[in-house]
């Protein structure tokens, strides 16, 4: 009889709400938005906060856009510098005071960004001439011969087409990149320089 009790009592043990012998439970799951035509995915706390980990890692899409960005800036300096002795207007001269004093400190960004991230073993060559919005050598040449009026015709013109590509690259770089530092930067572009657009062009 007592026997009988005895296997009673570990029977009903195994049957309660008792943990002993269990699985401990799952933790919070967390919803992590995809990128643009992307479906949302479900995962552990833990697998959200190791992805969060790694995320920052530039890619190659980072690299590219930095290295492009710093010559494609650099032209639009070559540009500016032209304003002060050909340009007429005083706006288009104001105007790219502005350029040169924003696009001067972004290349230095740029700059100190690959080299602390290993940019220089990284480099790979670009054709200047395929970068959206660069001014070709005969275009440069016009721009160097101008003079008043003709300046800032020509100087807006190119310009807004410079500053276009400026923005088709940043938002490239948004969509393929995977470094927030490269993300700032290129949502600064987009934003500078989608407002300086409109400025020239009412002019």
């Amino acid at each position: 009889m007592a026997a009988a009790l005895a296997l009673g009592a570990c029977d009903s043990g195994s049957d309660d709400g008792s943990t002993s012998g269990k699985k401990a439970a799952p933790g919070p799951s967390v919803i992590a938005p995809g990128k643009p035509g992307e479906t949302a995915a479900t995962m552990s706390a833990e697998d959200a906060a190791k992805q969060r980990t790694d995320d920052d890692s530039p890619n190659s899409a980072d690299f590219s856009y930095v290295q492009m960005m710093i010559p494609h800036h650099a032209q639009a300096l070559k540009m500016t510098e032209l304003a002060p002795k050909r340009a007429e207007s005083a706006k288009v001269k104001r105007l790219a005071d502005r350029i040169t004093a924003a696009q001067r400190p972004e290349i230095g960004a740029m700059k100190g960004w690959l080299k602390n991230n290993g940019g220089a073993k990284k480099q790979h060559g670009h054709d200047h001439g395929t970068m959206p919005g660069m001014a070709t050598e005969t275009q440069l040449k016009q721009l160097r011969a101008a003079k008043g009026k003709a300046f800032d015709e020509l100087f807006l013109k190119l310009m807004i087409t410079h500053h276009n590509g400026a923005i088709t690259m940043a938002t490239d770089a948004l969509s393929e990149g995977n470094n927030l530092l490269v993300e700032e930067m290129a949502n600064d572009v987009i934003a500078q320089q989608t407002a300086e657009i409109g400025r020239m062009q009412k002019m």
